[in-house]
């Protein structure tokens, strides 16, 4: 995504532009730490973990938060859904970051951490609340506002509906190397010169390799006019006529 992201910015006029090439998987696994935004903290689909005592929990926490003091961490993580999003903060950054690091040894791929810990959270006007603390974990995955569940998609994949069309918006490299069947490939770059190629009398569904540059395409298209458009998020692997999904 970092290249074609920086070849956008290139034709609106940028002349500085650098890129991350190995990008964040890269980061984090080269041992580095990764925040969450405080709209992410605040609204978005995650399991908020404070990680302090109980009583200091209950005395002003960030809503939303379950508390799992750090020392009760590794015990509680078969109540943590494997493939839920974490976020996890505390009063102490040293704390936060073993609770990071432990997280991403048991195999939970997205966790971040609340910049500047609960005092952080407070300084920048986070919502906070008191009382007794949630100590249990309920999380559900949620499909965001344009997004397509996995099972719609794989309809589409095995021809069991017709009103929809797959549109790949990978590199021509990428595309070249597997996809789906009948797919429309049209590189993300390229959405906005090409988008005639695209009918407008179907539902579209769009997908790259994560979902970042599908949510980017989907918007670009329905600037453009396009009204049924949906974007999948899940790491695809295609390899000839073979996929597979991860979420």
């Amino acid at each position: 995504m970092s290249t074609t992201v920086a070849g956008l910015a290139a034709k609106k006029g940028y002349t500085n532009v650098r890129v991350f090439l190995d990008g964040q998987p890269a980061w984090i696994k080269d041992g580095n730490l990764v925040y969450a935004s405080k709209g992410f903290v605040a609204k978005g689909n995650i399991v908020l973990i404070d990680l302090r005592a109980s009583k200091k929990a209950a005395e002003g926490r960030i809503a939303r938060a379950v508390s799992i003091p750090y020392d009760a961490l590794e015990d509680r993580m078969e109540d943590i859904p494997v493939k839920a999003p974490i976020v996890v903060y505390s009063d102490s950054a040293e704390e936060m970051a073993d609770a990071y690091e432990d997280l991403r040894d048991e195999g939970y791929k997205k966790v971040a951490l609340v910049s500047g810990g609960f005092a952080g959270w407070t300084k920048g006007g986070g919502e906070t609340v008191t009382g007794p603390v949630d100590t249990e974990v309920n999380w559900v995955r949620k499909l965001a506002k344009g997004e397509v569940a996995q099972d719609d998609f794989i309809k589409v994949i095995k021809g069991e509906v017709t009103d929809t069309i797959i549109l790949d918006v990978r590199t021509a490299d990428e595309a070249a190397s597997g996809g789906f069947p009948g797919a429309v490939a049209i590189p993300l770059d390229e959405i906005g010169s090409r988008h005639g190629e695209i009918p407008k009398d179907k539902k579209i569904f769009v997908h790259c390799t994560t979902g970042a540059r599908a949510e980017m395409a989907s918007k670009e298209l329905k600037s453009k006019g396009f009204k049924d458009v949906f974007y999948l998020v899940a790491n695809c692997e295609c390899e000839g006529d073979k996929w597979k999904f991860e979420d």
